[in-house]
This record gives C-alpha cells, structure tokens and sequence, in this order.
C-alpha cells in the first residue's frame, strides 16, 4: 500500500473535487499521508487569478524537490491549472508525472497505477464542456472529508453564465450545469447519517440553481431541510438573483441560517457595467436593507482597482460600504487576467494605488464588523463547538453567522465540550473580529436563539 498525499489549493468546489479524489484513492488501495511521507503527491491547484496560479507553481515546486530529496516517486498535478494549461505545464514542468484537468479525477487511480496512458486517455474527455458526465458521476461517489466531521461543502452546480469581464472561470469549468436535486438530496442524506451537522451549499453562482433543469434554489432548499441537517447555509449568491422568495425561505426556516453570501465586487454603475455584473449600486443597497430587516447577515466580497475607477468611483465604494454595512466583508484587488474581456479595457489602475485602496477599504470593512460584534455582546447565542485554543484556555466554535475560516470565531469557557454539539453562548466581550463568552447550556432545539 503506497502513501499518498493531497494538496488542495484555492476554492471550496476545489475542496469538494479533492474530497472525491481521495476516497477514490482510498477504495484503490491508498494510504493518505502526509506530504513528507507520501510516495505520491497530488497538487489539486487554482488558476483564478495570478496570485493562485503563483501559490500552485510554488506549491508544486517544492514537492518536485521532495522526488530528490523525500519520499515522493510520484507527482500528479490536477485542476484548474492543467484544465487551462496543460501544455504549458508539460513543457514547463518535467518534474510532473501526470496532469489531469478539473473533470478528469476519476482517472486518478489509474494515472498513478499506468503512468501517460491513462493520462493520454483522460486528455481526450477534458474540455469543461464535454465534462459534464464525468463530473455529475464523480458527485455520485464517495468522499473522505477534510473538513470538521460535522461540516461539509455540497457543490450543487458547476460552470458558469455570468461572463463577468474580469472572471475566467467560463473558460475553465465552463457553462452552468445544475446537479439534480435527486441527487444533491441523497449526498446530503448520506452525509448527515456520516454525521454532518451543517451542510454548506456552493457553486459559481448559488442563486441560478436549476435553471437548466426546471428546480430552483427555493425548491432544492425545501428538499434539504428534510435530510436532517442542522445547518443549511447559502455561499455564492449574485445579488439580482436573490428573490423575495429566497429571502424568505431563509428568514423563516429554522434549518437555514439567518447568514447570505453575495459577491457584491463593487456600488458604482460605471464600474459595475464595465464588469458586466446585472445589476446596479441602489438595487445591491436595497437588497442588503431588506436581508437586514429581515435579520439576516451578509457576507461579501469587494473589488478595488478595476479599469476605469478614479477616486470618485473608489469614494463611493467606501460610503456604500458605510451605508449598507455587511457584517463580513473580504476586500480584493483586480488581477488583469489574460483573454478577459476587462484585459483590454483603458485606464488600468496602478499596482501600488489598488494596494492602497485595499487597505483603505479593508479598514471601513473591519470597522463595520466590530461595530457589529459589539452589537451581540450581551446576547445569548447559539454556538457549535469545534475545537479548543490553549492559549487562551478557552473552547472555540462558531455563530450560525460564521462562515467556517473566512469569518469570525466564539471563544467561550465552560466545564466540558464536545465537539459538534451546539452550546448556548452568553457573549460577554467582542474584538474586531471574534466574540467571547461563557457557555450557559448544551442547546438541543432546532432552531437559534435570537
């Protein structure tokens, strides 16, 4: 039985991909390991934006070194980069035994049994939009988790329609294709029986679930509430698809929480129509109002730095963020990616002016979440208990408006704790980022506390 070992790098669909890939390998006969005792080592990489392509390269480097100096007889390099550059790599990368694009994991097995056949073999179905089949049937299998055994990511669709300018992701997963709902239910099923307390819905764009296929993402969310979980929470929301309807099916349900992800990326028309994003800053305004009202928390992403945006553009962004306040934000700058249309558009900001907007921006957004985690001290709140911070000698888990490693944490004290298990949570202080408190009670009940 050889070791094997998977780095997985960029998004949570990549997560999901690396999940499947590993209980493949498992029902194959593989060990996993540790990349220091691995014999094969399998780099699942991102190719969004500069940035991601250099941390795959990076990553897939320093494991070429260890076919010299550790263990490793074996380096495999899968996903979104092979998916875009295969060639490239080949050329660029000797070092590398196989390459398999982001709808070709189930040959994994037989690439690291047969070497350039079974990748020669796989080659032939890995455009993204001929991938549908091999990608809906991967979904069917198995997986090994690498999340906390009560969390998990439930990819419900793939591709993307959007064709936002500045975005490469149509060219490298390809159109939108909806799971069906059949099947998005029976994983979910499978995965609550394996103990799952929350499930985490993502794809390129949540919220154009079913469109292809006569469902939508109010109907598939009904399904879901029966399998059991505890959680149901929504990442990937594009604002002009978030209906009524969906806002009140999570406002109201006691399975889905009071929590919504959207990519706003930017408030002002001119830079929103540039992007090609459906929709304006006063309609994304009045959405996060009236999620608000309803006692919902938005989680966003913002860009600075776009083509064409002056310090008038950038100021608006700013007082938008001060006006609507989501309660988590990341800030980002633009990345010119080669072959978008955004690539070629005139009046391209300075590296060292996007840096600075992002720091800028990054403070208004930090300000706007502490003000808000000042707003729950005093509060009881229900909490999942995840892990333990020696440190600070206290329990560690997270509000149902914590998304897992992008927002914030509770850390409360208490005589005992299992992990897993939702405790209501006294918050008693709060910093920028995180709250603190002490546990009052295990919370059984279904719903949250208010």
């Amino acid at each position: 039985m050889k070791n094997v070992a998977v780095i997985s790098l960029g998004c949570d669909k990549n997560r999901i991909d690396t999940e499947h890939m590993l209980y493949k390998l498992a029902c194959a006969g593989y060990a996993v390991s540790d990349v220091e005792n691995a014999e094969v080592i399998i780099v699942n990489t991102c190719a969004f934006i500069e940035s991601a392509r250099e941390e795959s390269i990076d990553n897939i480097l320093q494991c070429a070194r260890l076919k010299t100096t550790g263990k490793c007889e074996k380096l495999i390099v899968t996903g979104c980069l092979p998916q875009k550059h295969r060639e490239e790599l080949k050329d660029a990368l000797p070092e590398v035994d196989g390459f398999l694009g982001a709808f070709e994991y189930d040959k994994i097995a037989e690439l690291i049994a047969d070497g350039n056949g079974a990748e020669a073999a796989a080659t032939a179905n890995s455009s993204a939009a001929d991938g549908c089949s091999e990608f809906c049937a991967a979904e069917n299998c198995g997986r090994i988790l690498t999340t906390f055994p009560h969390v998990a990511y439930l990819k419900i669709a793939e591709g993307c329609n959007n064709k936002c300018t500045f975005c490469t992701i149509p060219s490298i997963r390809g159109a939108y294709r909806s799971r069906p709902v059949a099947d998005i239910v029976r994983e979910a099923r499978g995965l609550v029986a394996d103990g799952v307390k929350e499930l985490i819905l993502v794809a390129q764009d949540v919220t154009r679930y079913g469109e292809d296929i006569g469902a939508s993402i109010v109907e598939l969310l009904t399904q879901l509430e029966t399998t059991g979980a505890d959680v149901i929470r929504l990442l990937y929301c594009y604002p002009e698809r978030v209906t009524d309807e969906l806002i009140d099916k999570i406002a109201t349900s006691p399975k889905i929480a009071k929590y919504i992800d959207i990519p706003v990326q930017h408030s002002s028309d001119k830079i929103l129509k540039l992007m090609n994003r459906k929709t304006t800053g006063a309609a994304v305004e009045a959405l996060i109002n009236k999620l608000h009202a309803r006692g919902i928390v938005v989680r966003t992403t913002l860009m600075v730095g776009f083509p064409g945006e002056t310090q008038k553009e950038f100021d608006e962004l700013c007082e938008f963020v001060n006006r609507a306040k989501p309660e988590y934000a990341g800030v980002f700058a633009y990345s010119k990616e080669d072959g978008t249309p955004a690539a070629w558009l005139p009046m391209h900001v300075r590296k060292a002016d996007k840096i600075k907007r992002v720091r800028a921006l990054g403070k208004i957004c930090t300000e706007v979440t502490r003000e808000f985690n000042k707003s729950i001290v005093g509060k009881k709140i229900k909490v999942l208990y995840e892990d333990v911070d020696f440190d600070k000698n206290m329990f560690v888990g997270r509000a149902e408006f914590h998304t897992p490693e992008v927002d914030g944490l509770v850390y409360f004290t208490g005589a005992q704790a299992d992990v897993g298990k939702f405790y209501e949570v006294e918050i008693t202080k709060s910093d920028n980022y995180d709250l603190y408190g002490k546990c009052t009670e295990v919370h059984n009940e279904d719903e949250f506390t208010e």
